[in-house]
């Protein structure tokens, strides 16, 4: 059996490093069982669903590395899903309602009253066809529940029915298909709600593992129970503890917090984005995996805590800037050309300047400092002034290497009495025109002798 995982987001909005979380959890459990990764847009709401978002879903994942085997939209699929209603109509399993919601709230605060648990008393069930023509005669339109198997021969004497999965995150799990009421699968207007939909689409596309946040923990004894309501077996569950925000938030697409795209936006590297998603919240020490390999190698979704995590975009910056730090420049060279670095020396310059770096784009900044002239960001003072227009004079001949700033250096610092600060931090203003940033050693021999002593005099 080939595993077959799916991601399922809607596309109302742009994802957010929650619903990263759950696309990488599948991605990876695929990656490490060479399975199938499916991304199933579930656009079946389509007053907020927008092709804008679903090619922005499409793009956040390949910017984490993440490229589908197949992609699938609801909304293409409605013919499917009415068939499997009328097959759970046929059978009797999937029954109309006419109750208006404020109906179905005074019926569960009077069942609260009398300490009984407010699930769906079934009254629906009691209707004739006579009772339900009248009600059609009012306007009214049904919603259609799916009985759940919690009884014997009487639907409105529930007994205790358990449903058990071994989840491929938290372990064996069992849920009480009596403590719960019968699902909505279809809108009084004939929309489907997510169930329905999502358990038809896992059946059609062979979908063997189901991994998905632990919200839908209670969910998952009616949906197994309408895979088998359906003729099939249903599909491994694992779900994972969610993410939040430092103070405890949850994450909302709608509200853009922490969305892949403002994190890309933002230069974040996208495996430091993979990384702290998946790790955070486990058992494992979380670092900075370099590639996706490195990550697979890593994840173990029992190692996964049942409480929720919160996600410190402080530590993904940490993470990011340690991935620049070290990036080889051939894994950056596409990325530096398209910012016009690029040439004999762009090699040389990489690997002085990323040590310093926030992000990869920060790099043109430095570029243009080699390349152009000094930034404006700090000034020398008069004393100052005179200082590097002696140290230009001790300035030694070419050609340079890495060793030419420690030998200048020494030279002026026997020659004028300076050191620490007040010789080093002169020379960097006069040669850079900032305070801070790579080491000069490095960035010397890209200036060369003459660049170097026209800044300084």
């Amino acid at each position: 059996m080939t595993v077959t995982v799916r991601f399922a987001p809607s596309p109302t909005g742009h994802i957010h490093i929650g619903n990263t979380r759950t696309a990488l959890f599948n991605w990876l459990y695929a990656k490490k069982l060479n399975g199938r990764f499916i991304l199933r847009f579930d656009d079946t709401d389509a007053e907020r669903s927008r092709q804008e978002y679903a090619d922005g879903i499409a793009r956040d994942l390949a910017w984490l590395g993440i490229e589908p085997d197949q992609t699938v939209a609801q909304s293409g699929r409605f013919e499917h899903y009415g068939a499997a209603a009328e097959k759970l109509k046929a059978a009797g399993l999937l029954y109309p309602c006419y109750e208006t919601p404020e109906e179905l709230e005074r019926r569960r605060k009077i069942r609260l009253s009398r300490r009984l648990p407010p699930v769906y008393g079934r009254e629906a069930l009691k209707l004739t066809d006579a009772e339900k023509s009248a009600l059609e005669a009012e306007g009214r339109r049904p919603h259609w529940r799916f009985l759940l198997p919690n009884f014997a021969d009487d639907p409105f004497v529930t007994s205790r029915t358990e449903v058990h999965w071994d989840d491929v995150v938290r372990g064996p799990q069992t849920v009480d298909l009596a403590s719960m009421s019968d699902p909505v699968l279809i809108r009084a207007d004939g929309t489907y709600l997510y169930t329905l939909p999502s358990v038809v689409d896992d059946i059609d596309l062979g979908v063997t593992h189901v991994i998905r946040g632990d919200d839908h923990v209670t969910n998952t004894g009616a949906q197994i129970a309408l895979f088998r309501a359906l003729g099939a077996e249903p599909p491994a569950f694992g779900h994972h503890n969610l993410l939040t925000t430092v103070s405890g938030e949850g994450l909302s697409k709608r509200t853009g917090a922490l969305s892949v795209a403002s994190l890309r936006d933002a230069g974040i590297e996208p495996m430091a984005v993979a990384s702290l998603a998946v790790l955070i919240g486990t058992s494992e020490n979380v670092t900075a995996a370099s590639s996706m390999e490195e990550l697979a190698t890593l994840f173990d979704p029992t190692s996964t805590s049942k409480s929720a995590a919160r996600f410190d975009p402080a530590e993904l910056s940490g993470l990011s800037r340690h991935l620049i730090q070290v990036m080889p420049f051939d894994d950056v060279q596409d990325r530096l050309a398209a910012l016009g670095i690029a040439g004999d020396d762009a090699e040389a310059f990489w690997l002085a300047v990323r040590g310093n770096l926030e992000s990869v784009a920060e790099a043109a900044d430095w570029w243009s400092i080699v390349r152009a002239k000094p930034a404006q960001d700090a000034v020398l003072s008069e004393e100052d002034r005179i200082f590097v227009h002696e140290a230009g004079k001790l300035l030694p001949q070419e050609p340079w290497d890495a060793e030419t700033w420690r030998v200048w250096t020494a030279t002026v610092k026997a020659e004028t009495g300076r050191k620490g600060r007040g010789l080093f931090m002169p020379l960097r203003i006069a040669l850079t025109g900032r305070e801070q940033g790579p080491e000069l050693a490095g960035l010397l021999p890209l200036l060369g002798r003459e660049e170097t002593l026209a800044r300084l005099s």
